[in-house]
């Protein structure tokens, strides 16, 4: 066909038609898209003819929050830097249930309490099963002490209710004008509870802050803190998948040290400093004994059980925690005893020193929960609350001498002193063998038996919080039990020193107690003995057995023959006793378990470039070739799981 130049110029209806209809389509794909009946796709032709830029890619986690968001406006954060309990209650309230949620990829879930965390299929961030246990107790802890530390601080406004009124009485008497009453903020209660706030200040995935911020009701806010930029974001990532507030549970990327210090300040310091290291937590408390409130609460971890109770790094125990091991079979004790002592010298020379609340020696490494105070006259007391303890390597006799002395007068004035020593002679006078200096250490109590029992209850009445609930309870118990008596025997390690027929364990706390005697177990060893009886009286125990057991073929200047060779001043009466089996015992309590898998313990450390090497504590190339510790303390028998098996029957065959 052949147009015209005046058909050409004329627009033919069919065109006119079709470009109608584009624009009539964009115009409805811009509609559709504005009220969001047609999203398009992220990049498209149709984005760019409109020039609408690509919306943000969404992360799992957003998805994730947008689906399961109950109420309607988009979500901010508070204004100020700490938000209410209850805010944070309210909000994780609104949140469903991370344990039906799918796991992103590349991410595999983890629950423990009520917590979900994720974890990388590599090993960037670090996780141990076997800590479940230490997360329960440190809850438990933090609990218990925070209903005591609210009750500290009540009776202390009374007090000072009290002291105004009876002010205001003696000036309304004496015709004087009452003083103002001080005036607070619009909306502030001074009577109000007060939130705690917790420093974790060696993190890794942050699963242990996401349980304190789910499980500990009172947080108002936490500090989670790591040095790898990893370990941070996994914290970040695994408080949003829990819709934790990143104003409740803070992520924060430097030093520990770094940080401990910074927060030095009496308006700056944490209520709880939780220390969970790698290794050694030496390098940190220094710090944490300056950063964490008066009165507030210290949770230290220690995992390096070969410097501490062991025998072949006593240069690295002693440059560490100021103190010496020894090879003995309360080894265990001693390691805790030095770690009280570390934490107590650094705490005395900023004025405040320490009170241990649980002492405890669990598995393949010890956790302590100590409160810390200013106390310029406390700090006084230290000297006499610092031991050194003289161990026979034949016998292992143990005798303890505390480093200083106190003389008090008529009128309760106190003069210190240094004390006079050694309580023993060159050799034992049991089996004529050196002894060896252990220490310095602490010398006073391990445990308070007022928290004990407060955390005994509260862990019977929150059974579906812990998992674990069976061994808290069961270890606890046993701690309870505990007499203020340094150190243990075994009865196994009573009767291998004689070489005779191994005696069963209620016949030595039957013998004591008839003879007067305390007697205990500890948490730390299964058929350990604690007792305030000397030396001299457990082997006297020892040689009325072999009268009743004889032995044969004992060397006479061996430490067996020795103590043989001498008759017993008191023949031991080892008729059952009524109260040589403990309340533990008797209840069948969890109180020491078996391993749960073959190859248990601390698993590897987290990757990273950033992290402090690993073991400054075997760090020397002679270490190398020295011999792995055998020493006689047992190896760890407790275990994470299962937490519904029966018990290990302390001697049950006797």
């Amino acid at each position: 066909m052949i147009w015209t130049a005046e058909e050409q110029a004329t627009p033919q209806p069919c065109l006119v038609s079709l470009v109608a209809v584009f624009f009539f389509f964009l115009f409805s794909l811009a509609l559709h898209m504005s009220i969001g009946l047609f999203p398009l796709p992220r990049l498209s032709a149709a984005r760019t003819l409109l020039t609408c830029p690509p919306p943000p890619r969404p992360t799992p986690f957003a998805i994730t929050r947008t689906r399961t968001r109950t109420w309607t406006q988009p979500h901010t954060r508070s204004p100020t830097r700490f938000l209410s309990t209850a805010a944070s209650q309210n909000q994780t309230a609104t949140m469903t249930d991370q344990h039906d949620i799918p796991a992103p990829k590349g991410f595999k879930k983890v629950t423990e309490g009520k917590a979900t965390i994720l974890f990388p299929d590599t090993n960037e961030v670090f996780y141990n099963p076997i800590q479940e246990f230490n997360r329960d107790i440190s809850i438990a802890a933090i609990r218990t002490w925070d209903e005591i530390f609210q009750e500290e601080r009540s009776a202390r406004l009374s007090e000072k209710k009290a002291r105004r009124a009876a002010s205001a009485a003696k000036r309304a008497k004496e015709g004087l004008e009452p003083l103002p009453e001080k005036e607070y903020p619009e909306g502030v209660d001074p009577n109000a509870t007060r939130g705690i706030t917790i420093l974790e200040a060696l993190s890794a995935s942050g699963l242990r802050s996401v349980r304190y911020a789910k499980e500990i009701p009172n947080v108002k806010h936490i500090l989670t803190n790591d040095l790898e930029a990893d370990a941070v974001a996994s914290i970040k990532r695994n408080a949003e998948f829990n819709g934790i507030s990143l104003d409740l549970l803070e992520p924060h990327k430097g030093d520990a040290i770094d940080v401990l210090y910074q927060h030095r300040d009496p308006l700056k310091r944490y209520d709880v400093i939780d220390l969970d290291p790698y290794g050694t937590a030496s390098p940190f408390i220094d710090g944490a004994v300056q950063a964490v409130s008066d009165g507030g609460l210290l949770c230290v971890t220690c995992t390096d059980l070969a410097v501490l109770a062991g025998s072949n790094y006593v240069e690295t125990c002693y440059a560490k925690y100021g103190g010496h091991p020894v090879k003995a079979e309360f080894c265990h004790e001693v390691a805790l005893r030095l770690v009280l002592n570390t934490l107590s010298t650094s705490a005395a020379r900023y004025k405040r020193h320490i009170v241990p609340m649980v002492s405890l020696s669990i598995d393949y490494y010890l956790r302590v929960f100590v409160r810390v105070y200013t106390s310029p006259a406390e700090v006084k007391l230290l000297g006499s609350k610092t031991s050194l303890a003289y161990v026979c390597c034949g016998c292992q006799s143990t005798y303890t001498q505390p480093l200083g002395k106190i003389a008090e007068s008529a009128k309760g004035n106190k003069k210190f002193g240094v004390n006079t020593g050694p309580p023993v002679n060159e050799k034992c006078e049991h089996c004529s063998s050196k002894f060896h200096v252990a220490g310095p250490m602490w010398g006073k109590e391990l445990h308070s038996i007022p928290f004990i029992d407060r955390m005994l209850k509260h862990v019977k009445d929150a059974s579906a919080l812990y998992k674990t609930q069976p061994r808290i309870l069961g270890m606890l118990s046993v701690c309870k039990e505990e007499i203020d008596a340094p150190f243990y025997y075994t009865a196994n390690g009573l009767s291998g020193t004689v070489h005779c027929t191994s005696i069963p364990l209620l016949h030595v706390t039957s013998a004591l107690l008839h003879q007067g005697y305390k007697v205990s177990g500890s948490h730390a060893a299964q058929g350990s003995i604690k007792t305030d009886a000397p030396p001299s009286a457990l082997w006297d125990i020892m040689r009325s057995w072999v009268k009743l057991n004889p032995v044969k073929n004992v060397k006479p200047d061996s430490p067996a023959g020795r103590i043989l060779a001498v008759e017993p001043t008191t023949i031991a009466n080892f008729e059952l006793h009524p109260d040589a089996k403990s309340e533990a015992r008797k209840n069948n309590l969890v109180r020491y378990q078996m391993n749960p898998a073959k190859n248990w313990g601390p698993q590897a450390r987290a990757g990273g470039a950033n992290k402090r090497k690993a073991d400054d504590d075997v760090d020397s190339k002679d270490t190398k070739n020295r011999k792995p510790e055998e020493g006689p303390g047992e190896p760890a028998k407790e275990a994470n799981a299962p937490y519904t098996a029966a018990a290990v029957s302390e001697e049950t065959s006797h």
